[in-house]
């Protein structure tokens, strides 16, 4: 993701998401789609059949119904698939249990996406990402977890060349 591609970042918002069930192989690939040109690089698997299966079985997310996956699975894994570029799974659940006790799901993932846009967008323009004064705890901690993302992808895709 070279600079002037920072703009298209856009990760899909909770009324994007498919309002319909999927098979496991169908939720492999439309995560694949989604987060493919901000994880890793282009040969990297961001998801497995195999990882999946295991944050149901840590808890990390909820059964499938019927063998399917909703609009909620697809959500809960998109945030887990950026944080645990940078956070160890148990970080990740607390940092999600915190942000459904403060607002409904469809709300608070809707917020992670805006403060990641905003963080890759402020860090690859090299301005600095203030948290409003007025913020509470929630809102500053979001905006250091989107921060912590934006500045490794940045080194990754400038430095490093992912």
């Amino acid at each position: 993701m070279a600079k002037q591609n920072t703009t298209n970042f856009h990760l899909p918002r909770w009324n994007e998401l498919p309002n319909l069930d999927l098979y496991l192989d169908q939720l492999v690939n439309i995560l694949e789609k989604y987060l493919k040109d901000f994880i890793g690089n282009k040969e990297d698997t961001i998801i497995t059949k195999t990882m999946i299966n295991n944050y149901v079985k840590q808890g990390l997310i909820k059964s499938p119904r019927k063998k399917k996956y909703s609009r909620l699975h697809i959500a809960t894994l998109i945030v887990i698939c950026i944080l645990k570029q940078i956070y160890s799974i148990s970080d990740i659940n607390e940092l999600i249990m915190l942000a459904i006790k403060t607002a409904k799901f469809n709300s608070a993932y809707d917020q992670f996406c805006d403060a990641m846009e905003k963080a890759i967008s402020y860090t690859f323009d090299g301005i600095e990402y203030k948290v409003d004064e007025n913020a509470g705890f929630e809102h500053a901690l979001l905006r250091s977890v989107a921060q912590s993302f934006a500045s490794k992808l940045y080194v990754e895709k400038t430095f490093l060349h992912k």
